[in-house]
């Protein structure tokens, strides 16, 4: 791991100064093939208008917004954990858009990020966290060598962006 590299959750009010980073990352990785909602090509106009939608709900405190950034403060990487649940599963959250700009993998980032999240879902008081990602993927191995317990697959659950269908796994993690 890098210690160059520092992982920290983004507080409500500062949630909007990281659109343009996030955005930067967000298309990185859908240009590089990630099958994480969005397709080919990606604007910057629909990279922006999601993060905004993003930073908004963390501020209405509906989810953790969690960021890796190098020591010039450039965004690497980022994940949310989705807090804001329904009224049964107080006790869940999700984990969602695990991103790392390409030009930073293979550098511990993503495993930082991911505990980072099990850090800020235990604070929120979840025992509970669910993800899914694209089977086969190197996702996949991150999640289970956290600790995750893989549910399922299933067949043909979403697209990549290039348009070609990609089956999908589903994980949990219970937080002792």
């Amino acid at each position: 791991m890098n210690d160059n590299i520092t992982v920290r959750r983004v507080g409500a009010n500062e949630a909007t100064e990281y659109i343009e980073a996030l955005a930067d990352v967000l298309i990185d990785c859908v240009e590089g093939g990630a099958s994480v909602s969005f397709m080919l090509p990606i604007s910057r106009a629909t990279a922006v208008d999601f993060w905004t939608r993003i930073a908004h709900s963390v501020a209405r405190h509906e989810r953790t917004l969690l960021v890796a950034e190098d020591a010039e403060g450039h965004v690497l990487g980022t994940v949310q954990v989705v807090t804001d649940q329904p009224e049964n599963q107080p006790h869940r959250a999700d984990i969602s858009k695990m991103l790392v700009a390409r030009r930073a993998r293979r550098r511990g980032i993503a495993q930082r990020l991911m505990a980072a999240a099990d850090d800020a879902a235990r604070a929120a008081g979840k025992s509970v966290l669910v993800l899914d990602t694209v089977a086969g993927g190197d996702a996949e191995r991150l999640y289970e060598r956290a600790g995750w317990q893989r549910v399922g697959v299933v067949p043909n659950y979403a697209l990549k962006p290039d348009g070609t269908p990609c089956s999908t796994t589903f994980f949990h993690k219970q937080l002792g």
